[in-house]
């Protein structure tokens, strides 16, 4: 049986991203878990975020051997990862919320603040994503579908290419 394990590093709801993939994701395990070992059997693994940049990194850092094993199972073991909200923006190589705070670096790039004068902040509501490429994500998702935005950041990758969907707000962002 696949296991998808959840990282549990102090950040967003936890509960509500398990249920998510308990009910998609037929036939997978899925674990919330603080513990790098547990990466080592997971199938795939999720990085979760909700909150600032800076409090997740720190959390995630708080975890004895956690970017470690995350690094070493993601880059080496090839294990399938998905990052979610901060989850994703953490894989860059900063951020510049409330200061400039170091990520993970595994991708060129920086977590930016949404400049919109006139505009709300944060950005809430449904935008149309537009697949820029084809990749199994996306699989069976038509590009133009709507997806729901709660955010005040956006990531800006030095490699284009590495973008899979991109929706619009002040600008197109990825």
């Amino acid at each position: 049986m696949k296991r998808l394990a959840i990282i549990d590093y102090g950040s967003g709801n936890l509960r509500s991203v398990a249920k998510a993939f308990e009910r998609v994701a037929g036939g997978v395990s899925v674990e919330v878990t603080r513990s790098p070992d547990a990466l080592k059997t997971a199938s795939h693994i999720v990085l979760p975020g909700v909150g600032a940049f800076a409090d997740c990194m720190e959390g995630l850092t708080a975890i004895p051997a956690m970017i470690e094993a995350l690094t070493h199972e993601v880059h080496t073991n090839k294990k399938q990862f998905l990052g979610i909200c901060v989850g994703m923006q953490m894989l860059f190589e900063r951020g510049h919320e409330h200061g400039t705070h170091a990520g993970l670096a595994w991708l060129k790039g920086e977590v930016q603040s949404i400049e919109a004068p006139g505009l709300k902040i944060p950005h809430m509501g449904w935008n149309e994503v537009r697949w820029t490429r084809a990749h199994p994500v996306c699989a069976g998702v038509p590009s133009g579908t709507r997806f729901y935005f709660v955010h005040s950041y956006y990531v800006t990758p030095d490699d284009r290419s590495i973008v899979l969907g991109e929706t619009d707000y002040i600008d197109t962002f990825a």
